[in-house]
């Protein structure tokens, strides 16, 4: 999972770490697409719009200050989400218990996409319990990509409780695919 792309962000990892770790959260994860790079900030409690916003110009400016990248670039500081990526082992350790969805390298069984209730996380092995069939283990270097899996309720419907007063938040139902 850690390929050799994602090594030259590793000048803006120890950059950038120290600086959202002053804030009070943890950084989840930094990836540059095209033009853009994305730095994903996790809260714990949650992060609002001005947390992100001085986050931003935090980072902004010791990015600015010591110019690890060349050329122009977009930056995006932002949470992980609800669906986020899973790229690192401690990302899939911190999903244990959720579902997730799997795209493996492609290998000799032809199995490529796996979802499941990832159930551990040991030494870069992971375990999966799949619907179909049971548990899978596999090696994080397996991984081509991944990302947990929001399940949506269903919507209450109009003039019920659950709609009026929105306890339906959490309810975990039918799945968005």
């Amino acid at each position: 999972m850690n390929s050799d792309s994602q090594n030259h962000l590793e000048p803006i990892f120890s950059l950038v770490q120290p600086v959202v770790e002053a804030s009070g959260h943890s950084l989840y994860d930094i990836h540059q697409s095209g033009g853009t790079l994305a730095v994903l900030v996790d809260g714990g409690d949650g992060l609002g719009v001005d947390d992100l916003s001085q986050l931003s110009r935090d980072v902004s400016t010791v990015l600015d200050e010591h110019d690890p990248i060349p050329g122009r670039y977009t930056l995006e500081v932002s949470t992980p989400g609800v669906e986020r990526r899973l790229r690192q082992e401690d990302h899939f350790t911190g999903a244990i218990g959720e579902i997730v969805n799997v795209r493996t390298n492609p290998g000799p069984d032809g199995r490529r996409r796996i979802v499941g209730t990832l159930l551990s996380v040991s030494d870069g092995l992971l375990t999966i319990d799949t619907s179909d069939l049971g548990a899978i283990e596999l090696h994080v270097t397996e991984v081509e990509k991944a990302r947990t899996v929001f399940e949506w309720g269903p919507t209450p419907k109009p003039g019920t409780a659950a709609a009026k007063n929105g306890s339906n938040k959490n309810h975990k139902g039918g799945s968005r695919r």
